[in-house]
């Protein structure tokens, strides 16, 4: 799967080795220990693949330009402030197999670095009068809270119903991708039809990507180097458990409810219900429902001319539903 990323990324490599510079730069600060996170989070760095997008839709239609980095930049402090908040709210103490910076610095000191990574991205906007850049940003961190909130709401209740889980994961995990997408435009002053096109492929992408995830609860943790039945422990409703008890007889909806609710740190209870799951077709509607979403996404990428640009983009629609972890 790396050489795959790496294919992807063959077009835009030389910005991409710019990018790590420029977004650094981007979170430096005079303070000392914030200038020492912020080195932490460089070097602690995942795939990336988010800038990607935003270098990738801006070859879609032009160039990479100063503005297109910016762009990448506001994306990439937005996913990392989320990241660092994240690890604050679930109480976990390893990220990418590193140690989180609420593990290192204490909580804190992680939702105060969270907090900073996010006026950075607002002000990157401002200092260039990227006037069009924040409206997106704005609107995308606006998005990413009411999900994880509507998803809070809806978890105590376990009452999430196939649209609802479809409007969080849009806007917890797919909101972010469509900026992406669309501040890769914006970046080569795209009009607003052509910007809300690439947003939608983005929504398209990120609706995939969070389904791909979900689909990984149910999956041997030999496969994914994880345990199963994270999610569900969590009490979390994903698509195949959402169509599963959907579809399942009173008495069985009753029971597997029970697990959620109460027996669902029991072992035995949580790989009863995977494997119900699985029996029952929630994986299998589950799969078509991403790929759905997937071809969607190949359809808008269609309406482009022939380019690099547009087959690493094809390529990275594949790796999203391909992947392994």
């Amino acid at each position: 799967m790396a050489n795959i990323v790496e294919e992807i990324k063959r077009p835009i490599n030389e910005e991409m080795k710019l990018f790590e510079q420029k977004f650094y730069e981007s979170m430096q600060s005079k303070v000392p220990l914030l200038d020492k996170v912020t080195r932490f989070i460089v070097t602690t760095k995942g795939k990336q693949m988010r800038p990607m997008f935003v270098f990738l839709c801006a070859k879609l239609i032009g160039e990479v330009n100063e503005k297109t980095y910016r762009g990448a930049s506001m994306i990439e402090l937005i996913h990392t402030a989320t990241l660092v908040h994240d690890d604050v709210v679930d109480e976990s103490f390893k990220r990418r197999n590193f140690f989180s910076i609420n593990a290192l610095w204490k909580n804190k000191i992680a939702v105060l670095v969270g907090d900073y990574l996010l006026s950075k991205s607002v002000l990157l906007s401002t200092d260039h009068k990227d006037y069009d850049l924040l409206g997106v940003i704005s609107r995308t961190i606006r998005e990413m809270s009411e999900g994880e909130l509507l998803q809070l709401e809806k978890a105590r209740k376990l009452d999430i119903t196939e649209d609802v889980y479809y409007e969080i994961i849009r806007q917890k995990t797919a909101t972010l991708i469509a900026a992406c997408c669309e501040i890769g435009v914006l970046s080569n002053n795209a009009d607003e039809t052509l910007a809300k096109k690439m947003m939608n492929f983005g929504t398209y992408t990120g609706m995939a990507f969070q389904i791909k995830d979900d689909l990984f609860d149910y999956l041997s943790s030999n496969v994914i180097g994880k345990p199963v039945g994270i999610d569900i422990k969590e009490q979390k409703m994903t698509l195949p458990l959402i169509y599963t008890l959907k579809n399942a007889s009173e008495k069985d909806r009753k029971y597997y409810f029970n697990t959620i609710k109460r027996y669902n740190n029991d072992q035995k209870r949580v790989k009863e219900l995977i494997e119900f799951v699985k029996s029952s077709g929630g994986m299998d509607y589950a799969i078509k429902v991403m790929k759905d979403f997937q071809q969607k996404a190949k359809d808008i990428l269609e309406e482009f001319p022939d380019s690099e640009a547009r087959k690493s983009l094809h390529s990275m629609l594949d790796y999203v539903i391909e992947r392994k972890f």
